[in-house]
């Protein structure tokens, strides 16, 4: 019998550890998550179960629920801070939160309250009905649902600039990110304006570098050096503007704000400090 219930457990772990990561925005913990909820399906009388899959995720949903209250109220200030890293975390699987939930909607997702944020997962990743979301954050549905619009407005932020210019710099700044990540000096200086000055916080470099720089070559230069920053590097609206984050693991530790002109980069700051970045404005470009 236990077998038979744990072959029916396991037709449902791929579905339960994608809704835990991205509740989550770590995978030790969406593993232990799915781990807990299989625990708790042992100690039921499964006889009673007449939705197995909706069972499974409303289990394991409050699980999430519990982790990010308990995270929440733990941690006061780690903004521009990063935990030590898993000893698994390495750049494939950097690579697979990327591309599986995206760095910059996980930094978002992580400055919403417990319940915004399974509301706006739940219906908005998977569907699921705000009447049976309504149980699981203990409040009623219409409540439920203004939790998951609060929670969309803020993964999706706003722009006061035109579509035809947030596209025209959403790809001078991809271009600069592709180039950054490969090391590769010929394709920065293409992106770069010859005269581009690049400030940044004394926290986001190397002891004894210069807080600002000018000229394309010695801009080019650096961002090779630092092209291991590149791979926690993504777009995102910054201030309502296209720029950059840099959040390994999902979390926050610079922040660009990027000027494009005549299609190069112009300028770009970067932002370090925590009470600085703590008054940055951050949102997901979802396209």
């Amino acid at each position: 019998m236990h077998d038979e219930l744990a072959d029916r457990f396991e037709a449902h772990r791929g579905h339960l550890r994608a809704v835990a990561h991205r509740m989550l925005g770590s995978f030790p913990e969406a593993e232990d998550a799915v781990q807990e909820t299989w625990l708790r399906l042992t100690r039921v009388d499964t006889d009673g179960i007449d939705n197995l899959a909706a069972w499974l995720r409303t289990a394991l949903s409050r699980i999430c629920l519990d982790v990010l209250r308990h995270r929440r109220t733990r941690r006061e200030d780690t903004v521009g801070e990063v935990p030590d890293a898993p000893a698994d975390d390495d750049p494939a699987t950097e690579a697979v939160l990327a591309d599986s939930v995206g760095l910059a909607l996980l930094v978002v997702l992580d400055t919403l309250a417990p319940a915004e944020r399974v509301a706006f997962v739940l219906h908005d990743a998977f569907a699921v009905p705000f009447d049976r979301i309504a149980p699981i954050v203990g409040r009623s549905t219409a409540t439920t649902k203004k939790l998951a619009s609060r929670a969309r407005h803020k993964v999706r932020g706003t722009t006061a600039l035109p579509e035809a210019e947030l596209t025209r710099t959403r790809r001078v700044v991809d271009a600069f990110l592709a180039a950054a990540r490969a090391g590769d000096f010929d394709a920065l200086l293409a992106v770069l304006d010859p005269d581009v000055v690049r400030r940044a916080d004394p926290a986001a470099l190397p002891a004894g570098a210069t807080t600002e720089i000018r000229g394309a070559h010695a801009v080019a230069a650096e961002t090779v050096l630092l092209a291991a920053n590149a791979r926690h590097a993504e777009p995102a609206l910054v201030d309502g503007r296209v720029g950059i984050v840099v959040a390994p693991r999902g979390r926050l530790r610079l922040a660009l704000t990027v000027t494009v002109r005549d299609g190069r980069i112009a300028a770009y700051e970067v932002v370090a400090a925590p009470a600085r970045l703590r008054r940055l404005t951050i949102a997901a470009l979802l396209s």
